[in-house]
């Protein structure tokens, strides 16, 4: 999906809601980029902001241009940027895949700004008792939790809340991510190609749940 023609309905996404309410020519980081797809899709819906990303990889040269990237490992390291120069960060599907959150927590409320909120998207506690309904996605989508073999634990929001407290994060929205478009065409999905049709049922299930946490 190209977000540069939809940048009038941000509100159909979860995600792309978030950043719609970050101030224009803000500073948003992404943490755990990966492939930086999200990311693109970022810059396409608001051209406008300042795009900083950080991966323990990454592939920086998949990244939009002018991204500020730090190659890094998130549960240990201290990031480059200056303390509250962040208006929004952005962390999707990493949580489930480490063990230890204090470095997160702690970078995250360096680098905001009072005020400044940090999404948080992981698997939803139903990915636990998924099963693959399409044969052909089998061992290449990750539908039920432990699919990804990458995968520590699950994160319930109500955890992520806990464990971002002593950090003076408090939670202002939960709930499911969505995309609703996506979600929208599953009654079709028959007609869609194999990889289409099981990301059209991710969103109408209900994938991955969402956090929002602020800065005291």
């Amino acid at each position: 999906m190209n977000w540069t023609q939809l940048r009038s309905f941000l509100w159909i996404d979860t995600r792309f809601h978030f950043i719609s309410k970050i101030p224009r020519g803000g500073r948003l980081l992404d943490i755990g980029t990966s492939d930086g797809q999200t990311l693109n899709h970022f810059r396409e819906a608001r051209p406008d902001l300042q795009l900083h990303a950080t991966d323990i990889q990454g592939k920086p040269e998949c990244y939009p241009s002018g991204t500020d990237f730090f190659r890094g490992d998130i549960t240990s390291d201290t990031l480059p940027w200056q303390d509250t120069s962040m208006d929004a960060i952005t962390c999707m599907h990493l949580v489930e895949h480490i063990t230890d959150f204090n470095n997160l927590f702690a970078e995250c409320n360096r680098l905001l700004k009072p005020g400044g909120c940090l999404y948080i998207e992981t698997p939803h506690p139903r990915t636990l008792y998924l099963s693959m309904p399409y044969t052909s996605q089998a061992g290449l989508f990750t539908y039920n939790f432990y699919d990804d073999l990458t995968h520590q634990q699950i994160m319930p929001v109500g955890k992520m809340a806990a464990l971002a407290a002593p950090f003076q994060f408090a939670p202002v929205r939960v709930g499911t991510s969505r995309n609703w478009l996506f979600a929208l065409l599953f009654p079709f999905s028959f007609l869609l190609p194999a990889r289409q049709r099981i990301i059209s049922r991710v969103h109408f299930v209900g994938w991955s749940a969402y956090i929002v946490l602020q800065k005291k």
